[in-house]
């Protein structure tokens, strides 16, 4: 299986100025969000890589900056072997139609004033690839094939007038108008209800095969990982600590982070009881983050060691890897 993305230690850091007279001064002091951190991965083609992790710790960050729709403090992006991370607005554009994003809500991401036709032939428009008649015969064909049904009813309609499963259908159109390769899924199914979930999960199943699409899929929820994606990486405050295999992930987790994750995740069976002790606190400040590994304040197997130094991703079996130094 070919690589299609390779990121090599990504940096983002989000400047901050501290108090009126650092704004004042134009002095650059202060401190900084440090909202990636020396991330490195890589995600082959026809694959689903999902990266997970609580609310803060990065994710949607580091998949807006494999895009470049976020400029990276350092570190690298490598599209197709090609290094974008260099690339000037112009030179982005033929990757632009290449890769595609779905936000998190459908609401913020598509505007209350453009009908829901227009809005995913927007882009064809946008990169040149049609307009007019063929845009709509192309708009309308992609809408009855993922669901928007019947298609010229609803390409009238503006975004408040569907329901939460009509416009994550809609903002996944919008994404595969261009016929993209490269999907980042950020969160696609967090707004919907739950009964939808489930809907909109078997149909990206559906389109990866039908558009031989990558994901990157991000989600804080663990269940959805294991029924999509084909690895799993596990993001803390800004850093990987843990990458492996859907069964690795699952079945031998090993960084303790992973392992209080998994035990979250809802048992159908209400006798069986959670064993894995839940982390004590919330995720710490991205503007000072814990020295050493990040996750030692909230860890109940914390030694001296793991405030010191950062534990470097060690592997534990062919693909699967841990930044943990338990044994």
């Amino acid at each position: 299986m070919s690589e299609l993305v390779r990121v090599e230690n990504l940096v983002k850091e989000f400047p901050l100025r501290r108090g009126f007279r650092a704004l004042v001064s134009g002095d650059g002091g202060g401190t900084a969000v440090h909202a990636v951190d020396d991330v490195s991965l890589h995600i082959d083609r026809a694959e689903v890589l999902g990266l997970a992790g609580e609310s803060g710790s990065g994710k949607s960050t580091t998949g807006r900056l494999i895009l470049r729709l976020l400029d990276p403090t350092s570190g690298t992006v490598r599209y197709d072997g090609r290094d974008i991370t260099t690339l000037g607005p112009k030179e982005l554009i033929p990757f632009r139609t290449r890769m595609q994003v779905v936000f998190q809500d459908p609401d913020s991401s598509l505007s209350p004033r453009m009908r829901v036709g227009d809005a995913i032939g927007h882009p064809l428009i946008i990169h040149r690839i049609a307009e007019g008649k063929r845009a709509r015969a192309i708009v309308l064909s992609l809408m009855e094939r993922i669901g928007l049904s019947p298609a010229d009813f609803l390409y009238r309609k503006y975004p408040h007038q569907l329901s939460g499963g009509q416009l994550q259908r809609v903002v996944l159109a919008r994404a595969l108008i261009t016929n993209p390769e490269f999907l980042v899924a950020d969160e696609p199914i967090a707004m919907a209800d739950v009964s939808v979930r489930a809907m909109i999960l078997e149909l990206m199943k559906e389109l990866k095969q039908e558009f031989n699409l990558t994901y990157l899929f991000i989600t804080h929820d663990l269940a959805t990982a294991k029924y999509l994606c084909d690895r799993v990486a596990i993001m803390y405050l800004g850093r990987i600590v843990e990458i492996g295999t859907r069964d690795a992930i699952f079945k031998q987790p090993h960084h303790p982070y992973t392992k209080a994750l998994l035990s979250a995740v809802p048992a159908p069976d209400p006798s069986k009881r959670r064993t894995e002790p839940i982390p004590k606190g919330e995720i710490p400040s991205a503007i000072s983050p814990p020295s050493g590994c990040h996750f030692h304040p909230r860890c109940v197997y914390a030694k001296d060691a793991c405030r010191v130094g950062r534990p470097p991703l060690k592997q534990l079996s062919p693909g699967h890897f841990s930044a943990c130094i338990l044994e």
